[in-house]
């Protein structure tokens, strides 16, 4: 039996036996066979055979029962009895599989009966020559001949005699040879070893060595009109030559017919009887069922819960103007499909956006809905109100916040890729530098000769500074010092310019994608006032920060449902939110923005449809889940609906300088042009002033021209 369930991956069974020392016998074996195989008795059902009745009702039973599977361990006059109460009850085929011991049944029922019983198994034990194994023709030869001659009357032909009378001649046999072995054994000993214990009742009576006589028939062994005969003392059934048979009952046109199908040995599992013989299952299908409940025809109430992009709605105009809204998005898709596999019918109840999710869990467990599709994260606490589906999407955290404005005003940004002290010491070395220039060619350089040394060092610094941006001046050195200082101005302007470079660029791209906070550690760490994180309410993201973050304490802003995330991040109500990975992506990429979600993923969760505790159809609906998984359903469904952008355009946000970032180095500049127009103004009106005083003082305007002549002169 537990072969056969095996080879058409059943997992668990209905038993109904009578309630005698055959039925309890039997259903105690099955039942613990099974478990020790791993399957399930899901259901033990009494038939009393004094009243003739079910004990209990036997279509609640087996309708409410998870397996599909009913193993009828009956005589077959209670095998009639019980089938055409199931036949009553409508629990037969196609929705039942029933295995039965006997099958010499089929004349009790009508031809509306026979019908329904299409698709049912028998299991019987046969002879090793049904199954073409050896068994001892001679000794079948002398016992038919010896019935034939003392009792030809009964004699039905070798053919026809019931497998159980030769099951029990090779039992008799059996005791015969070893109560022969044990007369052999005795000889010139005492005749008391095979003596019998006499009583009046026969069952009392037994051997006075009866001990040994057990231990002589285990060591009997020889080749029976059955097979192959040996038992042994720990079990009452024989070790070898056990063969059976399974049974189809099909329909033709003459009726109703058992066929068999399978053998089944113990040197071998189950073998197809013929390959001209097929098994045809409840429901004239060619299919063997799944012997789990399924959900075809029945209605399911799925309450969904509108959250982008996994349930969402639109109007529709249809071609009469009316307006109607039909849900998309990843759940709804995913309902498609599980009717396309399972033909159940789906009631689709959109609850309101403000119901929370524990409130939703509340439903499912007392009743409301059977089940609900949402982004329903698995917990424990959830877990012990319902249960939960196969993972029908794999979640995860995100923490979403604003992105960072980029119009703050830093009038320093353009100097910090440099620090200060390096600036210190770049001021020190471009005076310094300018000094030596000054020294070493004020007196041989044209550009600097017939100056004041104020206006030498101020041209000496300047073309310092010049060699160390890497513009270079007006004027050229003359001397060899000169050169060697221009040198070491081209060595400290190559590393420092490339290093200044390198630093803004580094520093630009860091303060435009720098965010308010960088994830979940930021919070955890008290970066950002608690009161100022959203958590919705009411749910597992509630749980988590109760459980990971403020230990217990409820100090979040409290959010009612997922889209209050966005607008409060918005109104700058609150910096941050914690929410599921799916949820803010598809928000952050389609629709908001100037949001942005920031760190890496934690807390690893699944969603899962929640349905009632003890569902009946929970085994069928996981599996059908894990083949969409397998199937590559579910991940196109994802690439369908989480895949999609429309803030693309946004990226000019990312990797565009704004002014305010540069502000301090137009302040700069805007400074440097001020002194420049002083300066302008300063030297019009000095010379103004100058030009006054010589026309006041000519006399003196002239020696001193003279004088400077005859300088010229002398030094010429």
């Amino acid at each position: 039996m537990v072969e056969l369930f095996n080879r058409y991956n059943w997992t668990s069974c209905i038993i109904i036996y009578q309630n005698d020392a055959y039925g309890f016998g039997g259903a105690r074996i099955i039942n613990e066979v099974f478990n020790n195989h791993g399957l399930t008795v899901s259901n033990m059902i009494i038939f009393d055979i004094v009243s003739l009745n079910i004990r209990g009702d036997l279509k609640d039973i087996l309708v409410n029962s998870p397996s599909r599977i009913v193993i009828l361990w009956t005589a077959a006059i209670y095998t009639r009895i019980i089938l055409e109460s199931a036949f009553n009850f409508d629990v037969l085929g196609p929705r039942f599989t029933w295995i039965l011991s006997v099958h010499d049944i089929i004349n009790s029922f009508n031809w509306t009966v026979q019908q329904k019983l299409v698709g049912m198994l028998s299991i019987e034990p046969v002879t090793g020559s049904v199954v073409n194994a050896s068994i001892n023709t001679t000794l079948l030869k002398a016992a038919c001949d010896i019935w034939q001659q003392y009792e030809p009357e009964s004699f039905p032909g070798v053919t026809m005699i019931d497998y159980y009378a030769l099951f029990a001649f090779d039992a008799t046999w059996s005791l015969i040879q070893a109560l022969q072995q044990c007369c052999s054994t005795v000889l010139n000993k005492s005749l008391s070893d095979i003596s019998i214990v006499d009583s009046s009742y026969c069952f009392d009576r037994h051997f006075v060595n009866g001990n040994k006589f057990i231990q002589t028939i285990s060591t009997v062994k020889f080749l029976g009109i059955s097979g192959l005969i040996q038992y042994s003392s720990n079990v009452t059934d024989r070790i070898n030559g056990n063969y059976y048979i399974l049974k189809n009952f099909q329909s033709f046109s003459n009726g109703l017919e058992v066929i068999p199908v399978l053998v089944w040995s113990d040197s071998n599992t189950w073998q197809i009887y013929t390959e001209t013989n097929v098994i045809l299952w409840p429901g004239n299908t060619l299919s063997p069922p799944t012997g789990r409940a399924d959900m075809i025809g029945v209605t399911l109430r799925i309450a969904v819960i509108e959250t982008h992009p996994f349930t969402m709605t639109k109007n529709i105009i249809d071609e009469y103007g009316q307006n109607s809204t039909k849900l998309t998005g990843y759940f709804p898709d995913l309902i498609d499909l599980l009717v396309s596999k399972m033909n159940f019918i789906p009631q689709i109840i959109l609850v309101p956006s403000n119901q929370t999710y524990n409130s939703l869990i509340d439903a499912v467990a007392n009743g409301v809905y059977d089940m609900v599709i949402a982004d329903m994260t698995i917990t424990a606490t959830r877990t012990e109100e319902v249960s939960f589906s196969s993972s029908i999407f794999d979640n995860s955290l995100r923490v979403i916040t604003r992105i960072k404005p980029a119009d703050e005003i830093d009038l320093l940004a353009f100097l910090r890729p440099l620090s200060l002290k390096l600036w210190i010491v770049l001021l020190v070395s471009t005076l310094f530098s300018g000094f030596l220039i000054c020294l070493f060619e004020r007196q041989d350089n044209p550009a600097l000769q017939h100056r004041s040394f104020i206006s030498s060092g101020a041209m000496s610094a300047w073309y310092s500074f010049g060699t160390i941006v890497g513009y270079g001046a007006d004027f050229t050195v003359t001397t060899a010092a000169g050169r060697l200082v221009t040198t070491g101005l081209y060595i400290l302007s190559l590393v420092i310019v490339a290093t200044y470079t390198a630093n803004l660029a580094s520093d630009l791209t860091i303060s435009k994608t720098k965010d308010i906070i960088s994830g979940i550690d930021d919070i955890k760490s008290g970066k950002l006032s608690y009161s100022r994180i959203g958590i919705v309410v009411d749910s597992s993201i509630e749980e988590y920060y109760l459980r990971e973050v403020s230990e217990g304490i409820r100090n979040f802003y409290p959010l009612q449902q997922e889209r209050d995330i966005y607008t409060n991040l918005i109104n700058n109500i609150i910096d941050a939110a914690i929410m599921d990975a799916g949820v803010l992506e598809y928000a952050t990429s389609s629709f908001y923005c100037n949001l942005t979600i920031v760190g890496t993923d934690f807390d690893q969760s699944a969603f899962g449809i929640a349905v009632p505790k003890l569902w009946l159809y929970a085994e069928n609906l996981d599996i059908n889940i894990l083949l969409l998984r397998e199937s590559g359903d579910l991940d196109d469904l994802k690439r369908k609906w989480f895949q999609g952008t429309t803030c693309s355009t946004s990226s000019d946000i990312i990797t565009s300088t704004t002014i305010e970032s540069m502000s301090g180095l137009f302040v700069t500049f805007i400074a440097i042009i001020i002194l420049s127009l002083f300066t302008y103004i300063w030297k019009k009106y000095y010379g103004k002033i100058k030009r006054t005083i010589n026309i006041s003082r000519p006399n003196e305007s002239v020696i001193s021209k003279n004088k400077i002549y005859t300088d010229k002169n002398i030094y010429i």
